[in-house]
C-alpha cells in the first residue's frame, strides 16, 4: 500500500501548516511525541506482534503514525531549508475501480440505441410487434397482436450485466461483454435467437415451436423447454453449454455436423476458433460444476480450480480493464468464492495471498511474479 500511504501523507501536508520551532525544540518534541504514542500503542495493543497486520489495525493507530511522519518530515524540511528549497511531488491516489453493475444497450430494429443503465420503469420504445418495457431493471416486451416482426439486440458492455424477458416469456440473463439478438414477436415453426459471450436461459416450453440458439455461428442448441448456460466468449478456448434442467441437443456448424443430446448436469464442449468448414467433435463432461458455472448469475466469482489466466479474463470483463503479464508469472491454481460486488483493489488483496502480485496503471492491471 505504498502509493496509497504516500497519497495520504501528501493530503495531510496539503491540508495543514506546521509551525516549526528551533531545531533542538523540534527534535525534543518529536522524541517525546513518538515515545508517548509508542507507549499508548503498546498499552492498547498488548502484544505488538499479534497486531502487526496493517490492514487490521485500528484507525487511531494509522492516525498516530501519520502525525509522527508529518512531524518528522517537517523537522527534516526545517533543518534543510538553508541548503535548498524542497519540492513535494504530487502523488495521485491509485484508482479504486468499482465493480460492474446492471446495465445494457438495446439496439432497436431501426438502429436506434437505448442505454438502459439509468432509465426508469415504463415504455422505452414503440416498434413493429409491440412495446418495449422496462420493469424493475429488467426488459420485457408487450406484443401488439399485429404479427409484424422486427429484430432487437441486447448488448452488455464490459462491466455490465442485464436480464431480458423475450416475447414468448423466455427469461435471459446476460453476463458482461455479451449479446443476444431476437425478434420482437416469435412466428412460424421455431423460435430462433443468436448469442455471443455468456448467457443463461430459462426457456418457456412450447412443443409446437422449438427454441433454437445460434452460438457465434459455430454451434446450435435446440430446446423445447429447459434451463441452460452458454459460455461462448471469443477469448475462451471452448464453447460450453451446460444443462441444468430439461433436455437440449447441441450441434456443431461444421462439415460433419456432430450432434449430442445432454442430460441435466452434463456440459458439451466445442473447441473455439474453428472454421465452419472444419470438422470437430463435441466433448461431453459429466457432473459439471453448476455452482461454479452459474456463480456469475448469482453475483459471485467462483475461482475453484481456475488458472490465473482464467481469473484475469473474468476480471477484464467485469471491471472493464486491460490485463498485461510480466515475465516469470508462476503457474497458479485458485480456489474460493467471493462476491462480485467488491472493488477491484479489495479483490486483488485477496488474490495476492497466492503469491502473485499486481500493479494498477490507470485501467491497466499489470500482473507480476
Amino acid at each position: 500500500h505504498v502509493e496509497q500511504f504516500k497519497w495520504l501523507i501528501h493530503q495531510e501536508l496539503s491540508g495543514r501548516s506546521l509551525e516549526l520551532e528551533p531545531d533542538e525544540q523540534i527534535g525534543t518534541a518529536i522524541r517525546q511525541y513518538v515515545q508517548q504514542q509508542m507507549h499508548q500503542t503498546e498499552h492498547a495493543a498488548g502484544n505488538v506482534e499479534e497486531n502487526i497486520r496493517l490492514h487490521f489495525l485500528p484507525k487511531w493507530i494509522w492516525a498516530a503514525a501519520s502525525v509522527i511522519l508529518i512531524l518528522s518530515i517537517g523537522a527534516y524540511l526545517w533543518t534543510n531549508s538553508k541548503k535548498s528549497t524542497p519540492s513535494l511531488a504530487v502523488v495521485e491516489k491509485p484508482v479504486d475501480i468499482t465493480p460492474g453493475k446492471n446495465g445494457a444497450v438495446l439496439t432497436l430494429a431501426d438502429g436506434t440505441q437505448v442505454v438502459l443503465d439509468s432509465l426508469h420503469n415504463g415504455v422505452i420504445a414503440n416498434q413493429k410487434g409491440g412495446q418495449v418495457l422496462l420493469k424493475e431493471g429488467k426488459l420485457a416486451y408487450e406484443p401488439d397482436g399485429s404479427g409484424e416482426v422486427a429484430y432487437n439486440t441486447m448488448t452488455t458492455p464490459k462491466g455490465r450485466q442485464f436480464q431480458v424477458t423475450l416475447p414468448d416469456g423466455t427469461k435471459v440473463w446476460l453476463n458482461a461483454a455479451s449479446a443476444v439478438t431476437y425478434p420482437t414477436v416469435f412466428t412460424g415453426k421455431e423460435r430462433v435467437v443468436k448469442v455471443t459471450g455468456e448467457v443463461y436461459f430459462e426457456v418457456t416450453k412450447n412443443v409446437k415451436m422449438p427454441f433454437r440458439v445460434n452460438v457465434n455461428n459455430k454451434a446450435e442448441i435446440e430446446v423445447l423447454g429447459t434451463h441452460f448456460n452458454v459460455n461462448a466468449y471469443a477469448d475462451e478456448s471452448k464453447i460450453s453449454t451446460t444443462l441444468l434442467e430439461g433436455s437440449v441437443r447441441v450441434a456443431v456448424n461444421s462439415a460433419i455436423r456432430p450432434v449430442v443430446t445432454l442430460k441435466p448436469g452434463q456440459q458439451a464442449q466445442i473447441t473455439n476458433g474453428i472454421s465452419q468448414a472444419e470438422g470437430t467433435g463435441i466433448k461431453v463432461i459429466e457432473n459439471a460444476d453448476s455452482e461454479k458455472i452459474l456463480a456469475w448469475k448469482n453475483g459471485l466469482f467462483n475461482f475453484n480450480g481456475a488458472s490465473l489466466q482464467e481469473v484475469m479474463r473474468q476480471l477484464k470483463r467485469w471491471y472493464d480493464i486491460d490485463v498485461v503479464y510480466e515475465k516469470g508469472i508462476p503457474n497458479i491454481t485458485f480456489w474460493g468464492e467471493i462476491t462480485r460486488g467488491v472493488s477491484l483493489n479489495d479483490l486483488l488483496i485477496g488474490l495476492e495471498k497466492t503469491g502473485v502480485h499486481f500493479r494498477m496503471e490507470g485501467r491497466k492491471l499489470v500482473v507480476m511474479p
